[in-house]
């Protein structure tokens, strides 16, 4: 089990199982809202503590809603929408992971998504190579 907080430690969140993997994505919303994102189904999150929440508006559909400390306010998580819920069901629930202490997360694959040019139909192009967490890159 992991277990991540805020910066001022209002909000926890404790996931069941550590991630296959990290996103940390370019697009603008995952940019400048700090975040690098694993993915789990709801049920497997817990999140104690008092969230403010944010729907991005150059969408008009958004199926994200960010939530984040009213304290300090860090990222924490995010949830589908009702939107997307209604096309997709309830199956995705965003941690922010750099709330993560980094020592739990070695071993752990970080990818570089696309987000920027992502149109949202098919998968992702990637930046650049992923990376495990905790080894040093040599070159060559």
């Amino acid at each position: 089990m992991l277990k991540l907080t805020c910066l001022c430690g209002q909000v926890r969140v404790e996931v069941a199982k550590r991630p296959d993997f990290i996103n940390a994505c370019n697009c603008t919303l995952c940019a400048k809202s700090g975040a690098r994102w694993s993915y789990f189904h709801p049920s497997a999150v817990s999140v104690e503590g008092a969230t403010g929440d944010y729907r991005r508006e150059d969408k008009d559909d958004p199926a994200a809603e960010i939530h984040f400390c009213r304290r300090c306010g860090s990222t924490t998580h995010f949830t589908l929408t009702a939107s997307a819920i209604s096309k997709f069901g309830n199956v995705q629930l965003g941690v922010n992971m750099l709330l993560a202490d980094g020592r739990e997360l070695a071993g752990i694959e970080l990818r570089y998504p696309d987000g920027r040019s992502w149109s949202g139909g098919a998968e992702f192009n990637y930046t650049r190579s992923p990376q495990i967490i905790g080894q040093r890159t040599t070159s060559q």
